[in-house]
């Protein structure tokens, strides 16, 4: 039929990357398919692009229905630029997402770079907070049913940079303390097949007291990687060394820049030797599997295999254009917090991650363009978002370098920006991040961070509260934090945190951040429930229960046994007539749940509120329990702590 051979020539004009002419719908519904499709070209000709909205939608889900995905594809396309450009971003992540399904169905990959652009204009807004109590911060870091891998900390993030072409430090790694406030934990360095083991750079991160990252590149392809005398002996030279050293093999493989790509099974065959080759030789190594963060549809065949991999890396890296070529789109709303989801995801509850290699410019060579203000935005992301976000995101390799050649695109370096060397010293003082590679590590003042969500809303005496925030238009004009409705903080600078009192926060609490654009309009509110709770302190150490205590008509409940037993005191319990008794010296306790009667040494006195069981543990009032055995005890309304001091 000729309207068959019409549409059939319409699906490959509109769809240039399909494979073949589509099979063409049946006769009676091709006309009706065909009037949509005219009619929307005929509009969006004229200038009239809404109008063309429905009939793209009724395309897009009639070629949907009937398995056409390229079609389906392609006019999803047509409806996410629209929306896009309309600045309706809702809608256009929608059809980008939708987009990418069909062309997924379609058997291709051609839906990556809509994914990303849903990423660059989605709003994002999320709250983290610190918290001391480290066993729901390892709740979130430690491994699923595991141990902790080799060199692994037990929360926190090792600090790692490349620094020999920073011409501040060099290869002198001992210089980054005083250039930059603090020791590194992780330094790297590259080194290629058939060149000798870098002894000299190992040395040098010894007398810094920090690791070696090694960056081996077999730049010749793999072929030429075998076990002999050549691998055992650098092998034997890395043991020597003497400090933990995370060896990165063929890094960036799934990429086509290099020249061990192509070839997976070869690539897990050489892996595999290497870690069975290093686990004889030397047991100061990790092997670290490291890939490029894309394309992403070839990393997982690389894989070599959880027995062979103790680490999983990635090189991520974000610049203001495609390429670091201003022709190409702009890639200012990229974030790299998004850039690791995928492979944190699909890696995290196995292996700790690394960013092996990354770095944000704060200077366009290419575009002869300052950047410092994104680069600000994206640094604080990277050491500040990223490691709370994915706590199993144990290490972070800055690449320090000015790309100031001929051929240069983008200045990664922290010393040729004053403002920028300033604002990293800044953020890495954060104890979280870590100065010493050991196993099981933890920051100095044992804080963590946790997301503020379902499970994590409550917080003890103070907590700092750090947001993520990204928007379409990339730059934040101002955030406003709402408590129970009232503003209570507006801020316009880096970090936009927040820190809060345990007083000022009663349970079940709202707190609201309002986002506004430089433009000074609201483009996000997100409401998030926030509370605190009653914490007690025994002779200055912060106790830690199992069951927080509560406020019962106006009375502080604290839980009896674990104080009593802080105290000194020997705790029974009667199940059968629910009769606490508790003895230290020659005191000794009874009290029976929900009665306000209480024995001292078999002397009545009554309690204003009874003790009472609170999802299985006996809690009674604060006042009571540490003045019972002849504490002091004092209320500090500010951060909502009981104090007891023992005589």
């Amino acid at each position: 039929m000729k309207m068959n051979k019409r549409i059939g020539i319409l699906s490959l004009a509109v769809g240039i990357m399909t494979a073949g002419i589509v099979q063409s719908p049946a006769p009676a519904r091709a006309d009706i398919v065909w009037d949509h499709w005219t009619q929307a070209e005929a509009l969006q000709a004229a200038g009239n692009s809404k109008a063309a909205v429905p009939h793209w939608q009724y395309l897009t889900n009639y070629y949907a229905s009937t398995g056409d995905w390229e079609n389906a594809a392609l006019f999803s396309g047509k409806l996410d630029a629209y929306f896009d450009a309309l600045g309706d971003y809702d809608q256009a992540i929608y059809y980008y997402e939708q987009e990418n399904k069909y062309w997924v169905n379609a058997g291709k990959d051609w839906g990556a770079v809509k994914l990303q652009r849903a990423d660059q204009i989605r709003t994002t807004v999320e709250l983290y907070r610190e918290e001391n109590n480290e066993s729901i911060v390892q709740q979130l870091s430690d491994p699923k049913g595991a141990q902790l891998a080799k060199f692994e900390p037990a929360y926190g993030t090792y600090l790692g940079v490349y620094s020999e072409q920073d011409p501040k430090v060099g290869n002198i790694f001992t210089k980054m303390a005083s250039e930059y406030g603090k020791k590194h934990a992780i330094y790297l360095a590259y080194a290629h097949w058939g060149q000798s083991f870098p002894a000299t750079y190992a040395k040098r991160a010894k007398e810094a007291g920090g690791a070696l990252q090694i960056a081996w590149e077999p730049d010749d392809g793999l072929d030429p990687v075998a076990d002999g005398a050549y691998l055992r002996n650098w092998a034997r030279e890395a043991k020597v060394a003497g400090i933990p050293i995370f060896l990165r093999f063929a890094g960036e493989m799934n990429g086509a820049w290099v020249k061990w790509h192509g070839n997976p099974a070869q690539y897990i065959a050489k892996f595999r030797m290497l870690h069975d080759v290093f686990a004889a030789e030397a047991p100061n190594v990790a092997m670290v599997w490291s890939p490029g963060d894309v394309p992403a549809n070839d990393i997982d065949p690389y894989y070599p295999g959880d027995a062979y991999v103790d680490w999983v890396g990635v090189s991520l890296y974000i610049e203001p254009y495609e390429n670091g070529d201003p022709s190409l789109p702009s890639m200012l709303a990229t974030s790299n917090v998004e850039r690791l989801t995928r492979l944190y995801n699909t890696y995290a509850s196995r292996k700790p991650l690394m960013l092996s290699e990354t770095g944000v410019p704060h200077y366009s060579h290419s575009a002869d363009e300052d950047y410092t203000e994104w680069a600000k935005l994206n640094l604080q992301r990277l050491y500040e978002i990223m490691p709370y976000k994915y706590p199993r995101l144990k290490a972070i390799t800055y690449f320090n370098v000015d790309q100031g050649m001929a051929s240069a695109k983008n200045d990664y370096s922290l010393s040729t920006s004053s403002e920028i060397q300033s604002y990293y010293k800044q953020l890495i003082a954060n104890p979280y991040l870590l100065s010493e590679v050991k196993d099981a590590s933890k920051p100095a003042d044992h804080i963590g961070y946790v997301p503020i969500d379902a499970e994590h809303q409550a917080f003890t005496k103070g907590t700092r509260i750090i947001p993520f925030i990204k928007i379409p238009e990339v730059y934040i004009g101002k955030v406003e934090y709402l408590l129970n409705g009232r503003v209570i903080a507006s801020q316009t600078s880096l970090p936009y945190g927040l820190d809060l009192k345990a007083g000022d926060v009663p349970e079940g609490s709202v707190l609201q951040l309002r986002i506004m654009n430089k433009a000074g309009q609201q483009v996000a509110l997100r409401t998030f429930g926030i509370s605190s709770q009653v914490s007690v302190d025994i002779n200055g150490a912060v106790q830690k229960f199992e069951q927080a205590p509560v406020i019962v008509n106006g009375s502080t409940f604290t839980p009896l046994r674990a104080i009593f037993e802080a105290m000194g005191a020997k705790v029974d319990y009667e199940a059968a007539t629910r009769t606490v008794t508790a003895t230290k010296g020659t005191t000794t306790v009874k009290l029976t749940l929900d009665q306000t009667t209480v024995y001292v040494n078999g002397k009545a006195t009554q309690l204003e509120e009874p003790a009472r069981l609170v999802n299985g543990y006996t809690l009674a009032p604060a006042r009571f329990v540490g003045e019972t055995f002849g504490g002091i005890v004092n209320w500090n309304g500010t951060s909502r702590t009981v104090t007891i001091t023992t005589k």
